[in-house]
């Protein structure tokens, strides 16, 4: 019988259009927008967490939205005026919520799989090598926070029955991610509110670091949370007198309390590093995260062209090594630099986009002139970072030319840092071989300390 009602109820009632909203809305707002989740290593659908955690970043705006959704459904009986019919038939108040509270329930889930699952089926088509089943709590805990929001909305519509309550209950549902909402401008995400309370919000910031996921203590948190906040919708459905709907709160408030205890304080124990995802897979001297390892076969012949190349241009003092950057740094932080190790990342564009004899190209002019700040789409090096590179490049390479390892833009700044870098190439070239490899040697030590003389030093005019 339960089996049939609710079959018509998912036919006949608005709840299928919940899920319609949530998985159409959100495929709308991913491909009508060209964001960052387009571009780099943390594409939402280049790898498994990544897309997860995109799908997580939309409940900032689909939470609101399934809250809203669930309170003009609890608004339905009020709207037919069947309060009180219903309250007089024999059947228990719990049995006539569980059917349209199941309904919406089931609609808003299958919406938010929908939508993991065409991330899904686009991360397994891609390239990515690293399969693992860590993403899958990130999504699990997503559809548990949009199955909890229509409930608690059903609940305060049904102990609030007015037009103003779905409303302003999606106003007050964007208010509190505004407020919880954190930001990935630091080493690690942050926001206005503590970090405990932060976390109560389902929606995560983007990802910025591909080897970055959430941690097991806010699986746990959240979902407590979230729980609570379930049972509070379903008892207010339930409740048919005010003792009873004050008597409804105490879920939410207990689950609040035990997740607040349960959540991390700081947010270097919320979001982690994968070990697993950032554990070496290396061909020979030329390492990549097991993340990356399907890169591993283009990188690894290049990686080790590039070494010898910049052997035959140092010696001794050439690095013996090509390696993927896995540390967690801030925007705008300087990297790590070793003169012993090529650092390498796939968010820096050069690379990104180099193949064959340009990828060794490039992996030169990191050896020889590793850049300071970290290259992406939200962190753009400077031209003279470039300028500088491929003068190196070419010189290693012994081309009888300066080679642009990226094609110069039309300002007027790239104008002139181009002019000067030419004027640097004669000079050095002019040069005896023993001079033009102590000129060289100079100005990768100004480059491994962050000084910004190296391309005075190609031309001559630094003190020595």
């Amino acid at each position: 019988m339960n089996g049939r009602v609710l079959g018509t109820e998912l036919r006949r009632s608005a709840a299928p259009w919940a899920g319609v909203v949530i998985a159409g809305g959100a495929l709308a707002f991913l491909y009508l927008i060209d964001g960052m989740w387009w571009r780099g290593t943390v594409r939402w659908t280049s790898q498994w967490t990544s897309m997860a955690l995109l799908t997580r970043t939309l409940l900032f705006y689909l939470w609101p939205v399934a809250v809203g959704i669930g309170a003009l459904q609890g608004l339905r009986d009020s709207r037919s005026r069947m309060t009180e019919l219903l309250t007089t038939t024999p059947r228990p108040a719990w049995s006539r919520a569980a059917l349209p509270a199941g309904a919406t329930a089931i609609t808003l889930a299958s919406g938010f799989g929908l939508l993991v699952l065409w991330g899904g089926v686009q991360v397994a088509l891609g390239p990515t090598a690293y399969t693992h089943l860590g993403w899958l709590p990130i999504s699990l805990v997503g559809a548990l926070a949009l199955v909890a929001g229509a409930l608690f909305g059903m609940g305060v519509a049904r102990a609030l029955p007015s037009a103003l309550t779905p409303p302003a209950l999606v106003v007050a549902g964007l208010a509190a991610t505004v407020l919880l909402v954190r930001h990935t401008d630091d080493r690690l995400p942050s926001g206005l509110a503590p970090n405990r309370l932060s976390l109560l919000s389902p929606a995560t910031p983007e990802a910025r670091q591909v080897l970055l996921t959430l941690s097991g203590t806010v699986h746990l948190g959240q979902t407590i949370w979230l729980l609570g906040l379930l049972a509070t919708g379903f008892a207010l459905l339930v409740a048919a007198t005010p003792r009873a709907r004050l008597l409804a709160t105490v879920p939410v408030l207990a689950g609040a309390a035990l997740a607040l205890l349960v959540l991390p304080a700081h947010a270097r124990d919320t979001y982690v590093v994968d070990r697993a995802a950032a554990a070496p897979a290396c061909d020979g001297p030329v390492c990549v995260a097991q993340i990356h390892r399907s890169r591993l076969s283009e990188l690894a012949p290049r990686g080790k062209e590039a070494l010898r190349v910049l052997h035959d241009a140092l010696g001794d003092r050439a690095p013996d090594a090509v390696r993927e950057e896995t540390a967690l740094r801030a925007i705008g932080e300087k990297r790590e630099l070793s003169g012993d190790t090529v650092l390498v990342s796939f968010d820096d564009p050069l690379i990104a986009r180099a193949e064959g004899e340009r990828l060794t190209r490039v992996l030169v002019s990191q050896g020889l002139a590793p850049h300071c700040y970290p290259r992406s789409e939200r962190e753009s090096g400077t031209q003279h970072e470039v300028v500088v590179q491929s003068i190196a490049a070419s010189w290693a390479l012994g081309e009888s030319e300066m080679k642009p390892l990226e094609k110069p833009e039309a300002d007027e700044y790239s104008r002139k840092a181009w002019k000067e870098a030419e004027v640097a190439w004669q000079r050095l070239t002019a040069l005896p071989p023993a001079e033009q490899r102590a000129r060289i040697a100079r100005m990768r030590a100004a480059a491994l300390s962050c000084s910004y003389d190296q391309l005075d030093i190609l031309k001559g005019d630094a003190s020595r």
